[in-house]
């Protein structure tokens, strides 16, 4: 049988009390004498008292809880996001709260509203990329304060924190036109995705400075960009009457299925198609050739997006402006892209 759980109308009974008093006692506070003081704090030693968090959250209207929302806790780059946001909460007293939506806008919606039940102070969210209505969304911002990061949307007005997608493709591309690159294809997603559709920008403003002429055949698209379809779409770009000489893969795990397939069919890399994908994985050195990719840094996000919550958290209404907050990214060159 489960012991009892202890509370402070419990203890308040067993040494003839008040609650307040109780309370006072736990938290030091001068008008309670030191001999009560004292003797509350054995018998709530002596029972493992633990006080309530939200029950305490409520009487201060503040829990000191940040409530956090990730379509997936297993991508290498939220888990280091994630990381960053529990370090940088801790140094500031904030206890975090963190779950994932699984890409699906419904759980999304059921998360944002299980977060308000508990308490929370504020959110960091970063989107399903299925999100198209923001009305649950919009809600919540205008409820308590909150914070997109890495996945955002320009329909919602909240200060946002991103890496700079756009000018980062257009570097990757760039990079790869610097090479003797003239016919780069992209992998790229489908379904509407901000980020997704950022870099595109950047591959397509980078082909247009230099002058290279678009070609609809190398630019392929899918739904869950990821290894197995960088693998699916390299077989279709191999089957080109006019093979691509570089590849351009959104994410490291498509990158790296585009990798796979050109040393199945011994294709020379970079000699003959160079490879660049994005957010430097763990993976990206682990596979041969090590990968060309560009470096988010996901630390700095986490930090970043955590400041900017506790500040409009202890903000007045008036005083909180919606910002967008870009990261500045690095393109890391390795042997996927070398000039040879």
């Amino acid at each position: 049988m489960k012991n009892e759980v202890v509370t402070l109308k419990k203890l308040a009974q067993m040494l003839d009390l008040s609650t307040s008093t109780i309370s006072r006692a736990l938290n030091d506070h001068p008008d309670i004498s030191e001999s009560t003081t004292e003797k509350v704090k054995k018998l709530a030693t002596d029972l493992n008292y633990v006080p309530n968090i939200f029950a305490k959250g409520f009487r201060r209207h503040k829990s000191n809880i940040i409530g956090v929302i990730v379509p997936s806790i297993t991508h290498y780059f939220t888990t280091t996001i994630i990381r960053s946001i529990l370090e940088e909460a801790a140094l500031k007293g904030y206890r975090v709260i963190i779950s994932e939506s699984n890409n699906d806008i419904n759980k999304q919606s059921e998360m944002l509203n299980t977060m308000i039940q508990f308490g929370v102070d504020g959110i960091l969210m970063s989107l399903s990329k299925m999100t198209r209505n923001v009305e649950s969304v919009l809600k919540i911002a205008n409820t308590i304060p909150l914070i997109l990061f890495d996945k955002v949307s320009n329909k919602i007005p909240c200060t946002q924190v991103r890496v700079n997608d756009e000018e980062a493709a257009f570097n990757a591309i760039e990079h790869l036109i610097n090479i003797g690159k003239k016919r780069i294809a992209i992998i790229k997603e489908s379904e509407f995705s901000y980020n997704s559709e950022k870099r595109y920008t950047g591959y397509l403003r980078a082909l247009k400075e230099h002058q290279i002429p678009l070609d609809d055949k190398i630019i392929l698209s899918c739904e869950d960009i990821n290894m197995e379809q960088g693998k699916i779409l390299t077989n279709i770009l191999l089957n080109l009457k006019e093979r691509p000489d570089a590849i351009f893969a959104i994410t490291d795990s498509a990158a790296i299925g585009v990798i796979k397939i050109l040393k199945k069919y011994n294709v020379n890399i970079p000699k003959e198609i160079a490879v660049v994908g994005f957010s430097n994985s763990s993976h990206s050195t682990v596979i041969e050739p090590q990968l060309t990719t560009v470096d988010q840094p996901g630390n700095r996000i986490g930090k970043t997006a955590v400041n900017y919550l506790i500040e409009e958290i202890n903000a007045t209404g008036e005083t909180i402006m919606n910002k967008t907050i870009e990261i500045k990214t690095n393109l890391i060159i390795r042997e996927s892209s070398f000039k040879i």
